[in-house]
């Protein structure tokens, strides 16, 4: 039982950000039901060796499945969200509307209800309307500009920054405190979530820095971008990689000491102009061994390191081991529910559903009786009775 034991959430299938958002509230103990189409849309991602997609964000909710092109499902439709405690819908600004789902029509149905939209560019402004993906809505809010070498392309930072922490995890955040405002007496409301705002939220240190001239917007320049040497990875005998970042001046002697620099005549740690001597002397020394040699090296270290492991190698960390950090779900390796909750913890309840597996008994669970459920699937909600 989570913290989020008894709210009920009504998910519309999309990709990316909602589907997220919507895992986090799941892993919190949310009752998630996904509305899903009645067939896959073209590949949305990688598949298996099987052929099959393999849907972590997807976990932990139940689906049905419409054609929200439909008026039977559209009403269908409604008599879900009338039960909901939280709508979650990832589509353009006004396509819930043309589909008579909008939030004027959700609340007035269900005044305490909590409408949560995750778009790109938000629900109004001049790019509103217009498609676009994670790397965009990076791009115009700024940060993309401030990651990647100096004098190269700025390097897309993978989908993390706009989908995820700046969509589907602000999209949870705002969703859990406007559930909370309707739990202190207030009413039902929209939750506007925008990655391109996200995004630029994530980098709200940096404004700081820029205003008080601490920031320079030339690529690897700064401290956190790499400019500065001993914060950086460096590759290894192997070829694998030591990630560094002493920023405190006694962490930054203890890694000279251990990388047998220590008494010999350097530069400053923050005398920049002595920054390629430093660059030069931390790529020769780590090239000496392999990163498991320098793991050994730094064992039980202050020194701000640690191996730069793949993404197939981190769940065998002896630290992620040790604390449950990753987890196996149907034969799937994947991240454990975060963060920890020590008197109600998280949990996965199960992989990504098929499309309309477990809809009935959802269904039950939601107040709908025997004859609810059938007058539903006249309106075109397929649903498959439950294992």
């Amino acid at each position: 039982m989570g913290v989020l034991s008894g709210i009920r959430v009504l998910e519309f299938e999309a990709i990316g950000p909602g589907p997220f958002g919507a895992m986090l509230l799941a892993d919190m103990g949310a009752d998630v039901l996904r509305v899903d189409r009645p067939a896959a849309p073209a590949d949305l991602g990688p598949k298996s060796a099987t052929g099959k997609r393999v849907d972590i964000t997807g976990r932990g909710r139940r689906s049905v499945t419409l054609d929200l092109k439909q008026p039977d499902a559209q009403r269908a439709a409604l008599a879900l969200v009338e039960r909901a405690d939280v709508v979650i819908e990832g589509f353009r600004p006004g396509t819930m509307e043309r589909l008579g789902l909008g939030p004027d029509t959700a609340l007035a149905r269900n005044p305490k209800l909590v409408y949560a939209r995750m778009t790109g560019w938000g629900q109004s402004g001049p790019l509103a309307d217009r498609a676009g993906h994670d790397l965009n809505y990076v791009a115009l809010s700024g940060v993309l500009s401030g990651i990647g070498r100096a004098g190269q392309a700025p390097v897309p930072p993978l989908n993390l920054v706009g989908d995820y922490g700046g969509g589907g995890m602000l999209l949870a955040l705002g969703v859990v405190a406007a559930l909370l405002n309707v739990q202190r007496g207030g009413k039902g409301q929209v939750v506007d979530a925008a990655m391109t705002e996200g995004a630029a939220q994530l980098g709200a240190v940096f404004w700081g820095l820029l205003a008080s001239g601490n920031w320079r917007e030339e690529r690897q320049s700064n401290v956190l971008d790499g400019g500065a040497p001993w914060y950086d990875n460096y590759r290894t005998r192997d070829g694998k990689y030591m990630s560094i970042g002493p920023v405190e001046g006694r962490f930054y002697a203890e890694l000279l000491d251990k990388l047998g620099l220590a008494g010999k005549e350097l530069p400053a740690q923050y005398d920049r102009k002595g920054w390629p001597v430093l660059r030069e002397q931390f790529e020769a020394i780590f090239l000496t061994r392999t990163r498991d040699e320098w793991c050994a090296v730094f064992e039980g270290s202050d020194a701000c390191i640690a191996p730069v492991l793949e993404f197939s190698e981190a769940p065998n960390h002896p630290h992620h081991r040790a604390r449950g950090s990753f987890v196996e779900v149907a034969g799937v390796v994947q991240p454990a529910p975060a963060p920890r909750f020590l008197g109600t913890p998280s949990e996965i309840s199960g992989p990504a559903p098929a499309r309309g597996e477990h809809g009935a008994a959802a269904l039950r669970d939601w107040g709908f009786d025997a004859d609810g459920v059938a007058q539903l699937q006249a309106q075109g909600l397929g649903v498959m009775p439950p294992r």
